[in-house]
């Protein structure tokens, strides 16, 4: 560890308290300083300088006091912290020669960490407080892997399987047929993983297998909305649709509507041949499979979609969990918040390509996506933007977005630099002359020029 001279001491008070760092003029009950331990490993370890006012000021410690709270650190990191923690602590002296104690305490790898009467602290900006609630609790235990989402009980039994959807996964991916007694269907679910041992679907049972998974969970389904413009409406919309259903049902169903509000674009086919999509069709499975899969159960709310000219936007609920950060999951990174869905999506219940790589391959089909992980709102987003030049949106082939023939040859010429006046005369609507006479217009404003012969030469846009 680094020696912490007084300089460094100083710097590190002006910043004040906050979550990672608190202030204490003195310590005299081990079970108080024990509780503070225990929040700072349950959430992402932290540091207590003893010795320092919350002003900041340091009246420091004289050495018979270093001694006694020495002697209570230890006592309370190794008997009234479960499960016991390593803690370090280096002393500074002042230059009046007194002395503070700067005490870290790490983050832990065996949580949850309890104090002497079984309570669980967490850290809540400078201060801590207790972990009062189910959820809470079900989420610390979700952080360190020793619970999951997807294996909760709900409570439908297993005659809210969809009996062809479940049979036709047996027959396909084992090769064995559908149980004929409800016995053995409940123990080869509760084998699966797809029961608990009371004989309820858990939550991935519902998720993947059940009839109306709605009915049971109505707060895990896709809410999907096409606006115009960039910014959202509060009642005007172009398209709008609820995605319920299995799991596979909901990707197919939500896949659709984005690429039904996608631009098509013709990028040098035959003008009788269907246009490909602005984006590949394979970045949006990548990217809702990710939500799908990964999102935090524990968090009652919906994936959000929202498509403007601009962009589509997924919206996640739940924030990258543990240590996952977004520049980590750019390059592979990935962490099991859901493995029952994970193991079934590997089956092939979803399109999958292995784990880590759904991200890296959204962006290597098109690099022009951006992550947010929001941890204050509790979500994850991913920002997919549409075709842009020199910073501005394209307009659209369809007329919607675009007041101006020529706007809409701009777009089609951005898009296809090879496209001849037939084509942008189907693909547009107008006649071949009107065609011609606003290529020549933007040719003489210098908008637009053609390199090589009318025959296999190609447009330029300045």
């Amino acid at each position: 560890m680094k020696i912490m001279d007084i300089d460094i001491l100083q710097e590190k008070i002006s910043h004040g308290e906050d979550s990672s760092r608190q202030f204490k003029v003195d310590v005299k009950n081990s079970e108080s300083l024990a509780s503070e331990m225990a929040a700072f490993a349950n959430s992402e370890g932290g540091t207590l300088y003893i010795g320092v006012a919350d002003d900041g000021s340091t009246p420091g410690l004289i050495s018979k006091d270093v001694g006694r709270i020495n002697q209570l650190i230890s006592n309370a990191a190794s008997q009234l912290v479960r499960s016991p923690l390593t803690v370090q602590t280096e002393n500074v002296v002042l230059e009046n020669g007194r002395i503070v104690i700067v005490l870290t305490v790490p983050k832990g790898f065996d949580k949850p960490y309890f104090d002497k009467n079984g309570v669980i602290w967490l850290k809540c900006g400078a201060d801590k407080r207790r972990v009062n609630s189910k959820e809470e609790l079900r989420r610390l235990f979700q952080l360190t892997a020793q619970f999951h989402a997807d294996e909760l009980p709900t409570k439908a039994g297993i005659d809210k399987l969809d009996k062809l959807r479940f049979r036709d996964f047996l027959r396909d991916m084992y090769k064995v047929e559908y149980p004929e007694s409800d016995e053995d269907l409940t123990r080869l679910l509760q084998n699966m993983n797809l029961a608990t041992d009371t004989g309820v679907l858990n939550l991935a049972g519902v998720l993947l297998f059940a009839e109306r998974p709605e009915w049971i969970k109505p707060q895990f389904v896709v809410k999907a909305i096409r606006y115009p413009g960039n910014a959202i409406h509060v009642s005007d919309y172009v398209d709008t649709e609820d995605f319920s259903g299995p799991l596979r049902k909901v990707f197919d169903d939500t896949l659709a509507f984005v690429m039904r509000n996608l631009h098509k674009i013709q990028a040098g086919r035959g003008v009788n041949a269907p246009g490909l999509p602005e984006i590949p069709e394979a970045v949006f499975e990548e990217l809702l499979v990710n939500a799908l899969v990964h999102r935090d159960y524990l968090v009652s709310a919906p994936i959000r979609l929202f498509i403007f000219d601009n962009r589509i936007e997924i919206v996640s609920p739940g924030h990258l969990p543990n240590n996952l950060t977004v520049e980590k999951i750019k390059t592979g990174n990935s962490n099991i918040r859901n493995p029952i869905l994970v193991s079934y999506v590997a089956k092939g219940m979803l399109p999958y390509h292995g784990l880590g790589s759904g991200i890296t391959r959204a962006l290597h089909e098109w690099p022009e996506i951006n992550f947010t992980d929001d941890r204050d709102g509790c979500l994850f987003k991913a920002i997919v933007h549409r075709k842009e030049v020199d910073g501005k949106v394209l307009p659209t082939v369809s007329g919607k977005t675009s007041g101006k023939t020529s706007g809409k040859i701009l777009e089609a010429i951005l898009q296809n630099n090879s496209i001849t006046i037939p084509e942008l005369s189907i693909l547009i609507g107008i006649t071949e002359r009107s065609i011609e006479r606003n290529l020549q217009k933007l040719q003489k404003e210098g908008t637009l020029k053609r390199i090589g012969p009318a025959k296999g030469g190609h447009w330029q846009v300045s």
